[in-house]
Parts: C-alpha cells; structure tokens; sequence
C-alpha cells in the first residue's frame, strides 16, 4: 500500500509552486541540479549516439540541464504520469513526452533510462517493478538516484543499501556506478546487465 496518493503529492506541490524544482517535491533547484550532475557523471561524455528515456520527467527540467551543459543525446523521451506536467514538459523540451504510467504501461526501448525523484515516494514493491521495468527497456544501463538508509518517514521511501542491492542482483543486474555522500541521505546507482561489461 502506497505511504501517499502520488497524484496528489505532486498536483499539491505544482498548485503551490508552480512548474519550479519545488512543484515536483525538490527542496531546492540546487539539490535538483546536483542530482542530475551524478546521473550525468555515469554516463558517457559524448551523448551525441545516445538514446535517453527520463522516466518521470516531470516538467523537462532534466532535458534542459542536458541542453545546457552540451550534452544533448541522440534522443530523448520523456515519460510523466500526470497530464499537466506532460503538456509543461513538451512546451518546454519541443520534445516526445509520453504520458503514461511506468508500472504497467508499454515502455520505450532506449540505450539509457535515467531516474531522479521517482522513487522516493514508491514503496519498496514499487521501486522493485520501477527499476525492473526501466532495466528491461534500457539497452545500455539504468542510472537513478534514491533515498537511503533506516529513516522512517510517513511520505518518503529511505531504501535500506543491502535491500537495494538485492532488488538489482534480482534483476541480473551490475553496478557500474555508485556515489552517495553529495546531500545526506541520497544514493546514485548505475546497473547494466552483466554481460555488458
């Protein structure tokens, strides 16, 4: 049983602040950018071939940093639940933005899906079949970032490390890239499939 109604969570913070980092539950822009600076340290410096699916996308934010850092992919999909940040989204990137809900709805194959947020209001069931169902999709790897450790919290998810590393060892998957330390309480994990090296 989810902690929160997604939906709501979400649909609160936009009507108090707005399309902002905070709209989408962000402390601060600063925290936000920090975080999308350790998915982009996973990946390779030359995106120019790449395919990036954003999974839960939000409002484009994370396209926008890609764009302007010089590090625009090849393509990038945007995937959001929630109509309103959709429609924001595509005005924003002029990029496919498709709404749909990741825990059951048919997915994009793409080279990388990269996760930021998503997974800190899911349950532990939830992050499981988020993280199942992006690695199945990802050609090259899957690179998120979640909250960790034993803090109990009645909105957030804290993933305890050893649960987190058995979910990926599930899914056949190996870590190929782990930082924690940056904000307190935060983790940054790429997985690829074994045989990718």
């Amino acid at each position: 049983m989810p902690k929160i109604r997604h939906d709501l969570f979400y649909l609160n913070h936009f009507e108090k602040y707005g399309p902002t980092p905070k709209g989408v539950g962000w402390n601060s822009l600063k925290n936000q950018q920090i975080r999308f600076a350790k998915l982009l340290e996973a990946l390779p410096k030359d995106l120019s071939d790449a395919t990036i699916v954003d999974a839960g996308c939000g409002f484009g934010d994370l396209y926008l940093y890609l764009k302007r850092h010089d590090r625009l992919p090849k393509s990038y999909i945007g995937i959001e639940t929630l109509e309103p940040f959709a429609k924001i989204a595509h005005k924003r990137t002029a990029r496919r933005i498709v709404c749909a809900d990741i825990l059951q709805d048919p997915l994009p194959q793409a080279d990388y899906y990269l996760i930021s947020g998503v997974l800190n209001t899911l349950t532990k069931f939830e992050t499981y079949l988020f993280l199942y169902r992006c690695y199945a999709h990802a050609d090259k790897g899957v690179v998120f970032n979640c909250l960790y450790g034993d803090k109990e919290s009645n909105v957030y998810n804290y993933i305890d490390e050893n649960d987190l590393f058995i979910m990926i060892k599930k899914l056949g998957a190996k870590i190929f890239y782990r930082t924690s330390g940056y904000i307190k309480n935060d983790l940054t994990v790429g997985i690829c499939a074994q045989s990718l090296g």
